[in-house]
């Protein structure tokens, strides 16, 4: 079993904060993946279930970002799990908003979360750093992180997090740089306007080619789940 931890700060006055981007991404594969109801277990919200093969136990902790690793180590301790089964999704300074790195083990950069984490657990465990990029000071840094993402980071928020959850069974299966490049993949911005090709001249209507364009119609659609994910992110940022 892996255990799928997202870090940040219990409450509803924190809910949408920068630093919580851990807990909205659990809160995304929990959505999308089906979970049951959140429950209270080891000083943390938990839910259990298999975004694929594997089982997963998704765990947000209730004891505030600087006493995580308290909750997150009854459960490594109850479930006897090695530190290569713990799964820390974490918001990262160091990296540009809507970046996406994995590795094990490494420095805390400072995380209080991860302080935390590191002095209950070991160093060991796997990261899912999720870059929300640096206010370009260090004396900013708090109220940085403190504060709500702002509406226009909504636009590579929402992608990012529906990326995350949809390719979580790849992390619970262990193939860490397989999620990696298929988020990577999913946040690619489209070709600035000067690298898009030509648009090619419009042939003349036909008629015989309209059954076709509403079976493609229908086909989009079907392909395209995201729709219900996207309106339940956009309830979690408040928009």
């Amino acid at each position: 079993m892996k255990l799928f931890v997202g870090l940040g700060n219990p409450g509803g006055q924190y809910a949408f904060n920068r630093h919580n981007v851990g807990f909205m991404a659990i809160d995304a594969i929990a959505a999308t993946h089906d979970f049951p109801a959140w429950r209270k277990r080891f000083s943390a919200l938990v839910a259990e279930g298999r975004p694929g093969k594997e089982q997963v136990l998704l765990l947000k902790p209730q004891t505030f970002m600087n006493e995580s690793g308290r909750a997150v180590g009854e459960a490594v301790r109850f479930y006897k799990l090695d530190l290569g089964d713990v799964v820390v999704f974490h918001d990262e300074l160091d990296l540009a908003p809507g970046k996406v790195r994995v590795k094990t083990g490494g420095g805390v950069a400072g995380h209080n979360g991860l302080k935390s984490l590191t002095a209950h657990l070991g160093n060991d465990y796997v990261r899912v750093r999720i870059g929300i990029g640096h206010p370009g000071s260090k004396d900013l840094v708090t109220g940085y992180v403190l504060r709500d993402f702002a509406k226009p980071e909504h636009e590579w928020l929402e992608p990012l997090l529906g990326a995350i959850a949809e390719n979580a069974p790849y992390l619970a299966e262990g193939a860490n740089d397989k999620f990696q490049s298929r988020v990577a993949h999913a946040m690619q911005s489209e070709p600035d306007e000067a690298e898009k090709p030509a648009p090619r001249k419009k042939a003349e209507p036909r008629k015989k080619a309209e059954p076709r364009a509403k079976e493609s119609e229908a086909e989009a659609k079907s392909e395209a789940p995201q729709g219900t994910l996207a309106s339940k992110l956009r309830r979690w940022l408040g928009s």
